[in-house]
């Protein structure tokens, strides 16, 4: 093995460094909001909470637990989340495959007039239009479909489906008698067991994180999912400004404040517990689209 130059150590110990101070700049948000769950609000507004809990408490995660809404959002959430993905890998993965092949006529302006969605769009209103023409405002439909499909996810799909199936292996089926479709069942699925758990790690937390369609396309509570009530706990402390009693104001904002850090450890732990298990897919996605030398 050969040894390292006293320039190279050094180098080594400066990216070290480097990195080091951006885990922590990315890790420490995380790891306050999970103290403040737990400490005391004083603490939290007078900035002496840093690296421990202070003021051991657990009222926070008592009240958030009792909220029905909470509950509700967090079902809303998985069954977004669930279906979603799987509405996601219906449409992309066959639109990805048949894309990659050479015989599909027009391919190269179809493959255009996909790119051009993704640099130009209608807009806000014309697509609320277009939604609530199908009569999909307000409906869980709407939730489920608007963000599962991408042409980024297409592209990576088609990539993948150009480099790693075989143009023999069709020409052998087709001589065999095997139609498309029994091809693509058959054998482009189970080749692509990576691309298809790339693709769905990658609709599943943009579900699981997304807010912003609910906001837009439904009013009915029962349909918000668990991002949004997070947005309506930072709504509540915001509108706290009308109550003219300051200990009663300071006591409102104080219990909101552990209950929203409360809640946002409880939204995001579980996509916490499962991306150490699942980050080489992610890694293994960004690879797929990049080019060989």
């Amino acid at each position: 093995m050969k040894r390292q130059s006293i320039g190279d150590k050094v180098v080594n110990v400066i990216f070290y460094i480097i990195l080091g101070f951006f885990v922590i700049l990315c890790f420490y948000p995380v790891w306050y909001a999970f103290l403040a769950s737990f400490s005391d609000p004083t603490y939290i507004n007078s900035g002496k909470l840093i690296i421990l809990p202070r003021g051991l408490t657990f009222g926070a995660y008592k009240y958030a637990l009792a909220q029905r809404q909470l509950w509700l959002g967090y079902a809303n959430t998985i069954l977004y989340t669930v279906a979603g993905t799987l509405f996601g890998l219906i449409v992309c993965l066959p639109a990805g495959y048949a894309l990659s092949r050479n015989d599909l006529p027009f391919r190269k302006i179809i493959m255009a007039l996909f790119v051009f969605t993704m640099y130009f769009g209608g807009g806000l209103i014309p697509t609320y239009i277009v939604a609530s023409t199908l009569h999909l405002v307000n409906t869980r439909w709407i939730l489920i479909m608007f963000g599962s499909v991408s042409v980024y996810n297409m592209i990576l799909i088609r990539t993948f489906c150009g480099s790693t199936i075989p143009e023999e292996l069709r020409e052998a089926a087709s001589m065999d008698g095997c139609s498309n479709t029994r091809f693509f069942f058959t054998f482009v699925l189970p080749l692509s067991k990576a691309i298809i758990a790339v693709i769905a790690l990658y609709v599943a937390v943009a579900h699981w994180n997304n807010y912003y369609n609910a906001l837009v396309y439904t009013t009915n509570t029962k349909l918000h999912p668990l991002q949004l009530y997070l947005r309506q706990l930072l709504l509540v402390t915001m509108s706290t400004d009308s109550v003219d009693d300051p200990d009663a104001l300071k006591e409102i904002q104080d219990m909101i404040l552990t209950i929203r850090y409360a809640v946002i450890v409880i939204s995001t732990l579980p996509i916490m517990c499962l991306y150490p298990f699942l980050q080489k897919y992610f890694v293994q996605g960004v690879m797929i689209g990049s080019l060989k030398g």
